[in-house]
């Protein structure tokens, strides 16, 4: 008989910082969910999960990549039409020097990549705080050090320029910059963006810089800058995708283009297109409708801002005259990220919300955060009816836990 296998197989230690808070509460919202409850869901940033679609023309082209049989493999960098595309859109939002372009499996997967490519054990990368918590799961994976820069709340939740300076050591290779940022949906001005740019070219680290909500600018006044445009010369990762300008976040399909100086970045690309080859391609026929979005008709943007900023003036509101509460009003994306004047946890209070009042929000814990300040992450994306049952629920357990 052969002998029967009994030890436990533990998983590798590294993955111990690994955390989704956006996904981790999913198991006691189903409980709740299974003992009869609605749960209104204010967590996860999916537009289809309201009333909003994906435009029909991406959808066509899809269909008809598929009817015309292009459900093969793809070249591992990207089908020629939508390598295209994306490289006028480069051209459009000012960033020249483009070295190279390749299409992923969602941003998730580029920045997957583009990370693995650049560090060796013991190097950084330099993540704000609050960040988006997959680039912390990545550099868990990687076994990398995490080091945070301050996004400042009393400026905005604009980058701490000083704090982002003091963190850079010799191990540092690159900045991760989220504009429109996730979670607080701040938008960085010009003059922060050359300022952060010049720390890159002083101290030759590479800029990640994660744009893939770049159509979605709340304020008539404002603009979104590419930080590619403003430094032709300092290497740039700058990613996007078809999950929130367009509103496919199921098809899986982002890109990356890498700007900068030739010499410099071609080594790095080179091994970026090591890793693209060994995983084959992104999907095939969703390629298709890349070229459709970036270049096809822009009409649905019109009706998605008027709804996003409809929403995030009635949250802002809220945070105004709820007590215990206040907020940054976002200019990009669609998140809030409200501070909590409470005694406990905002972990705790989020459970509590989930159990009680069956709402569902994610806590700024979850997603790093300055010490002793406690957050909330709001998904704004629902009907106004929704939201405002929503926040009528958040501001009763605030008033019955703390008065």
């Amino acid at each position: 008989m052969p002998a029967t296998q009994t030890r436990e197989i533990t998983p590798a230690g590294r993955l111990e910082n690994v955390r989704y808070a956006i996904r981790d509460l999913n198991s006691l919202a189903d409980q709740v969910a299974k003992q009869g409850h609605r749960i209104l869901p204010l967590n996860i940033g999916d537009p289809l999960n309201f009333d909003f679609e994906t435009p029909l023309h991406l959808i066509e082209a899809v269909y008809k990549a598929m009817r015309d049989g292009k459900n093969g493999y793809a070249p591992s960098p990207g089908i020629p039409e939508a390598i295209r595309a994306i490289g006028k859109e480069a051209e459009r939002k000012g960033i020249g020097n483009v070295q190279d372009i390749f299409v992923t499996s969602g941003v998730s997967e580029a920045v997957d990549v583009c990370l693995t490519a650049l560090l060796n054990p013991g190097e950084q990368i330099l993540t704000p705080r609050p960040d988006y918590p997959l680039y912390s799961a990545v550099l868990a994976k990687l076994g990398a050090q995490p080091n945070t820069y301050e996004l400042n709340e009393d400026q905005l939740w604009q980058p701490d320029l000083e704090d982002l300076g003091r963190k850079i050591t010799p191990q540092s290779r690159g900045i991760v910059l989220i504009n429109p940022n996730n979670p607080t949906g701040a938008v960085c001005s010009r003059q922060l963006l050359e300022s952060i740019a010049e720390l890159a070219r002083r101290h030759n680290l590479v800029i990640f810089a994660d744009e893939i909500y770049d159509k979605l600018i709340l304020d008539h006044h404002d603009r979104h800058f590419a930080i590619a445009a403003l430094a032709p010369d300092v290497p740039v990762v700058t990613f996007g995708g078809l999950s929130k300008n367009y509103l496919a976040p199921g098809w899986r399909i982002g890109w990356a283009v890498v700007s900068g100086d030739k010499h410099a970045v071609k080594p790095y690309t080179e091994a970026i297109n090591r890793l693209l080859r060994g995983r084959l391609c992104a999907n095939h026929p969703e390629q298709y409708a890349i070229q459709a979005a970036l270049e096809g008709p822009q009409d649905h943007l019109v009706s998605v801002l008027q709804k996003l900023r409809q929403r995030r003036d009635l949250t802002v509101n809220w945070s105004q005259t709820t007590p215990h509460v206040s907020c940054v009003a976002p200019r990009g994306a669609f998140y809030a990220f409200p501070r909590m004047e409470i005694p406990e946890g905002d972990d705790v209070f989020v459970r509590e919300l989930i159990v009680e009042k069956h709402v569902m929000v994610v806590h700024g814990s979850g997603f790093g955060q300055k010490p002793g300040t406690k957050h909330l992450r709001i998904v704004f994306l629902p009907d106004e009816q929704i939201l405002a049952q929503a926040y009528a629920a958040i501001a009763a357990l605030l008033a019955e836990r703390y008065g």
